[in-house]
């Protein structure tokens, strides 16, 4: 297991967002399905891509890499699956999407993952595909991976619950354009996350599926029979791993300098802008690039983040020290990523020194004037070790924390650019 020990430090420079996971999830997928060559271009190349790239693999596609250009020859939904198993790895992402598309295949295919992937909820997704006429099953309890999927897809009419997971939604969207049949999905409670699911119809739209939406994104009705269009795609900067960067620089600059971000991108988590705003910090944007300067008195917030549960950690890290309190509502999804964040963020800002309440739903923060280094773990949640890294950063003394490895799922480079802005941090 690895360990990332972090001293005080102050942060000056600019470094470059990496590109974005969710973009590169669904642009390999959509390649998949399409019929001929398609071209992602610098696509995010991490542990939980690799997973997605792998199973595309496996269900057909030809994939190959020319430097930055990855060409995709897709199977116009004509699954030839190489093996009977899919490991998603930690990739919830993977299992999710990956479950829908295999449905396309002849037949039966396996998906699987690690520990945390195997404790994320399926159920819904599963018993949607079955209702459209494909195989499927949980192999683990309560509607937990492995699942087991395949046989074609009929179509019809279907429901699924937007509070668990928008991937169900986006999952459903890749595939039902294949069906023998038309569909018809409703979304049943409030749709979480919604930002991701305009990321997945950003990209069918430009394969040219055809898919008749509501505007608040409830209902969808999409004609069976279509094989997408080949795509040629670049990958945008990540705004979710930028945010680690931009809450840092506001804690510990100095003048930080992020590029590669377009505000005008679907991504949802571009709103960690306006949210360092209002925590006071001096933030600009400039072109692709967001430039935020730190050294100045951060206040409390009050954020509904059902939309941006991905900014929580970076967000709770910046309300442990902002004066007065944060409040982080509804969020009660943030209880099912690779570990309960929620709990995970409670009880290791409180190692450093922070308040914070746990409730069902939210994160309730008091800042402190000064946060103490401690030996933290990650619940080897990418996610975590970084925010408890940003944290560090402004911490009494020296801060240890576990399963760091872990930060290679969405952001390979993060230790690397912290150093690059005078960071001290050390992977043992």
């Amino acid at each position: 297991m690895a360990l990332l020990k972090v001293k005080p430090s102050k942060l000056a420079g600019e470094v470059k967002a990496p590109p974005s996971k969710s973009y590169t999830h669904r642009a390999f997928m959509v390649a998949l399905l399409a019929r001929g060559e398609s071209k992602v271009i610098n696509p995010l190349v991490s542990f939980d891509t690799e997973a997605t790239i792998e199973a595309a693999r496996t269900l057909g596609a030809e994939v190959s890499q020319e430097g930055d250009v990855w060409r995709v020859l897709g199977t116009a939904g004509e699954l030839k699956p190489r093996a009977d198993t899919i490991d998603a790895r930690n990739s919830g992402t993977t299992i999710r999407l990956m479950s829908a598309i295999a449905a396309l295949s002849p037949k039966l295919v396996r998906l699987t993952g690690d520990e945390s992937v195997c404790a994320r909820p399926m159920g819904p997704l599963i018993e949607a595909l079955a209702k459209l006429g494909t195989k499927a099953r949980c192999e683990g309890l309560r509607g937990r991976p492995p699942v087991v999927v395949g046989g074609g897809l009929r179509g019809g009419e279907v429901e699924i619950t937007g509070a668990i997971s928008s991937q169900f939604i986006s999952a459903l969207l890749l595939v039902s354009p294949y069906a023998k049949e038309d569909v018809k999905i409703t979304v049943t409670e409030e749709l979480r996350s919604k930002p991701y699911v305009e990321i997945t119809l950003e990209l069918l739209d430009g394969a040219g599926a055809r898919i008749k939406r509501s505007r608040d994104l409830m209902e969808f009705k999409i004609p069976g029979g279509q094989v997408f269009k080949a795509i040629d795609f670049k990958v945008p900067g990540d705004f979710s791993s930028a945010s680690f960067m931009l809450a840092a620089a506001a804690l510990a600059g100095g003048t930080v300098r992020v590029s590669n971000l377009d505000v005008q991108s679907a991504q949802g988590d571009k709103r960690i802008i306006e949210l360092l705003r209002e925590f006071g910090a001096d933030v600009r944007v400039k072109g692709k690039a967001v430039e935020v300067s730190g050294g100045g008195e951060l206040s409390g917030i009050e954020a509904d983040c059902g939309n941006n549960p991905d900014l929580v950690p970076a967000l709770a890290v910046l309300g442990s020290v902002a004066e007065g309190r944060t409040r982080l509502l509804n969020i009660p999804h943030l209880r099912l990523k690779e570990t309960d964040r929620i709990r995970a963020l409670a009880s290791e800002l409180r190692k450093l020194g922070a308040e914070v309440e746990e409730r069902p739903d939210e994160l309730r923060i008091r800042g402190v004037k000064r946060l103490k280094g401690a030996k933290l773990t990650s619940y080897g949640d990418h996610r975590m070790a970084m925010a408890l890294a940003v944290a560090s950063l402004v911490a009494w003394g020296e801060t240890i924390i576990d399963g760091a490895e872990s930060i290679s799922v969405s952001y390979p480079s993060f230790v690397e650019d912290i150093r690059k802005l005078g960071g001290k941090v050390e992977l043992v």
